[in-house]
């Protein structure tokens, strides 16, 4: 590929235009303000390091709840109080075992045209709900080691 040569005339245009946009004086931080470097962070705000060890299974949950067997009223109620305890504890990160649910027939399925279970949908869903959500500071399905997709990793934030 080779460059096109440009005129002179162009080049003044140019640095005309470029002269225009630059700013006047440099800009500074606010007065108060700290720049930190910082190791690359995910994107809910945790160590981009413990975000690699977690996706590649390498951080072992410190507790983990299962939810198979419970109804969806029992199975909120014991997730939350899982969650205050943990964090009470301590806890940074949980294990939250929800099942895979099993595929429906749809003659079978009847006015629930769900494809998996019930759990493995309504979890996201709670840990979204601000309760749950001022908790927790990451949510990421668990590595094959611990349960795969029907499993979620909870990084708990700090208690204050």
């Amino acid at each position: 590929m080779t460059r096109r040569i440009t005129s002179d005339e162009e080049r003044r245009e140019f640095e005309r235009n470029f002269a225009e946009k630059r700013p006047i004086r440099a800009v500074t931080p606010a007065q108060g303000t700290v720049k930190r470097k910082s190791p690359a962070s995910g994107p809910s705000g945790i160590n981009g390091g413990t975000l690699d060890r977690l996706r590649r299974g390498l951080l072992e949950p410190q507790a983990r709840i299962d939810l198979h067997g419970m109804t969806e009223a029992v199975a909120h109620r014991c997730l939350h109080a899982f969650l205050h305890a943990a964090q009470g504890r301590g806890l940074r990160l949980v294990l939250v075992v929800t099942g895979k649910g099993n595929p429906r027939k749809e003659e079978s399925a009847g006015w629930m045209m769900s494809p998996h279970g019930v759990l493995k949908q309504m979890v996201p869903r709670w840990l979204n709900q601000p309760e749950a959500a001022a908790l927790i500071a990451h949510v990421q399905p668990a590595h094959v080691r611990h349960g795969g997709d029907g499993a979620l990793y909870l990084y708990l934030r700090k208690q204050r």
